[in-house]
């Protein structure tokens, strides 16, 4: 799982090394050289696991979408927020938290803390 986008849809083979990565970031971080960069791409969909082609200069709407399986791969990338906490006295805790948004998804509950009123 990328640390750097948190909704990669898709993998990505660098043609530099040949080894899979889920974005450039990850590819830095284990990788003495820079991605080589191509107008042709090959991606592995996370959902259906297979392997496609996009070239990028030719790159349409349609080509958002696993040609397999239909996912959505092509979107903005969601990135990790930092949390600050700030100790106070005693176990007082004051956090001003900037969440996941897969965390805040499943925070959610029917009534999110409101009064029912009729």
């Amino acid at each position: 799982m990328c640390k750097h986008i948190l909704n990669t849809q898709v993998s990505i083979r660098a043609k530099c090394c040949n080894k899979w990565f889920d974005c450039a970031d990850c590819h830095r971080e284990v990788s003495d050289h820079d991605i080589y960069k191509s107008d042709e791409m090959i991606f592995a969909c996370k959902k259906c696991k297979k392997v496609f082609r996009k070239t990028i200069s030719t790159f349409e709407e349609a080509d958002e979408y696993c040609p397999h399986c239909d996912n959505h791969y092509y979107l903005e990338a969601v990135k990790p927020q930092p949390k600050i906490s700030i100790e106070l006295d005693g176990d007082e805790r004051l956090e001003t938290l900037m969440l996941d948004p897969r965390q805040k998804r499943l925070d959610k509950s029917m009534y999110d803390g409101q009064e029912y009123e009729q």
